[in-house]
């Protein structure tokens, strides 16, 4: 099926491709919501790139975490019963900002991979479980992340190299290469590594560029079978930025952008949303295919939206279970992609499935 296919089916039997969408995930997932407890933990705010939309980046030179920050946060986490930390920065930092040299150097670390290495083997000290999300990586550099984490995780967004002209969101990213960030998502399968991506919808795309992604996606997955999760995030305008006056995708365009996802990728990869970006949507969000919905924390904001506030578990638990859907707790790791990972991290995880009931195996 290409293209074409799927076009037709949006422009000509809309309810028929909701419908399809939903059949195929409940042969899988049936009433099943996944989500992880997690604590977002921004490295520093300093990124080589510039999109049009995002209100995470900053050239403040103060942003960044110290070791002896980050054990704090993992005290947190440990008091909170998180079982995920979500270590995420700006790409590539130390490319732009003398700034960034000097903090890595203070610290006796001469790159963001090699620091953020050293902050996973803390986490994994505690009997914590990292995921990284670092932008653009070289083969070298996943394969030294893939030792000391669950799992590693890259933002598709969009595989349309026109969002890269001018007066588009990617003109001054060059982290932002279509083609780059392929690449990044093929290595990690080479390497089998569990992971994450995801398109971000509503930002200038066509549909025929979404359903592009998808495929492009699709294929990666069905060759390296590392692809656990596919986030399929809306668009969400920030106060400051080129694009806060951008309207957001309707939500017809996000939902039918979630039923796509869900025909057009492998089976056993689950369909994330950010609940805090649809507080009213999520339910609608499980009928047109989703399945999971990302990381909660009880503890830290969302720090590229900072302003939507996550689900109270216990709330979000009641208002699925009105609705007959069981909600379960996961790991950044899927059970099935445990395999690829080494013994020391495995022996982490099962400490978690024996003693916590609600993890979903």
């Amino acid at each position: 099926m290409d293209i074409d296919y799927f076009l037709s089916l949006l422009r000509e039997d809309k309810e028929e491709l909701v419908n399809q969408a939903y059949e195929k995930k409940n042969k899988i997932y049936n009433q099943i919501v996944t989500y992880s407890r997690n604590i977002f933990v921004p490295v520093t705010h300093q990124c080589r790139n510039r999109c049009g939309y995002c209100g995470f980046v900053s050239d403040d030179p103060n942003s960044w975490i110290t070791p002896e920050g980050f054990r704090e946060i993992l005290i947190k986490a440990k008091n909170s019963k998180s079982n995920e930390i979500l270590i995420t920065l700006g790409e590539k930092p130390e490319e732009k900002y003398e700034s960034a040299k000097a903090f890595l150097n203070s610290i006796k670390f001469s790159s963001t991979v090699e620091y953020v290495k050293y902050l996973c083997n803390l986490t994994l000290e505690k009997k914590l479980l990292p995921h990284s999300n670092l932008g653009i990586l070289s083969y070298e550099e996943l394969s030294i992340l893939k030792e000391c984490n669950a799992s590693l995780g890259l933002m598709l967004e969009t595989s349309s190299s026109r969002l890269l002209s001018i007066d588009h969101p990617h003109f001054l990213s060059p982290g932002k290469i279509p083609e780059t960030r392929l690449e990044v998502i093929k290595n990690a399968g080479k390497l089998k590594i569990p992971f994450t991506t995801g398109l971000l919808i509503g930002i200038g795309e066509t549909w025929e560029e979404r359903i592009d992604s998808l495929l492009k996606l699709s294929e990666i997955g069905k060759k390296y079978k590392h692809i656990q999760e596919v986030i399929i995030q809306n668009f969400n305008p920030q106060p400051g930025t080129p694009m806060e006056n951008h309207p957001p995708p309707s939500a017809e365009e996000f939902l039918l952008s979630i039923s796509l996802s869900r025909l057009i990728l492998p089976p056993e990869v689950s369909i994330q949303i950010p609940p805090n970006l649809n507080r009213d949507r999520v339910v609608t969000s499980l009928k047109y295919g989703a399945n999971d919905l990302g990381g909660i924390s009880p503890v830290s904001i969302d720090y590229i939206n900072p302003k939507m506030e996550w689900h109270n578990e216990s709330q979000l638990k009641t208002m699925l279970k009105k609705e007959s859907y069981v909600l379960q707790k996961r790991l950044p790791v899927y059970p099935q992609y445990e395999k690829y990972l080494n013994s020391r991290i495995r022996e982490i995880i099962e400490d978690f499935y024996q003693n916590e009931e609600t993890i979903s195996t």
